[in-house]
């Protein structure tokens, strides 16, 4: 009998000049710790910050599901929070997104840059 093992490389070390962090915009369910610590492995810290130019909308997939979603709206504001997260967090976090949602870079209100998930 032949086994066969799938080995799952380890992720990136991920606070390093290498892998410099990369700022998210988020306002829905990645505020969550335990949605972060499942994509990721680790709860990260929120940082309160303001995003001009959407609305939070509602995206309804199925009767039973219904997610936030960030559409433009020059009249508008988003209240949320930035995170920190590593190239390969943002690549699960990606993944976790879907095709519903596009990641797009904003300039926040505190005048940083940050990636954002938005309507694709």
């Amino acid at each position: 009998m032949v086994l066969h093992a799938i080995i799952e490389p380890d992720p990136p070390r991920l606070h390093t000049e290498v892998n410099p962090m990369e700022r998210l915009f988020v306002y829905g369910t990645l505020k969550d710790e335990a949605v972060q610590t499942r994509l990721i492995g680790r709860a990260v810290e929120l940082a309160p910050n303001t995003l001009k130019g959407y609305q939070i909308s509602s995206l309804t997939p199925t009767l039973e599901q219904s997610y936030l979603v960030l559409d433009p709206n020059p009249n508008q504001v988003v209240e949320g929070y930035t995170i920190e997260v590593s190239l390969w967090e943002l690549i699960q976090i990606d993944e976790y997104e879907g095709n519903a949602y596009r990641r797009i870079r904003v300039t926040l209100r505190d005048g940083t840059a940050a990636w954002v998930y938005v309507r694709a």
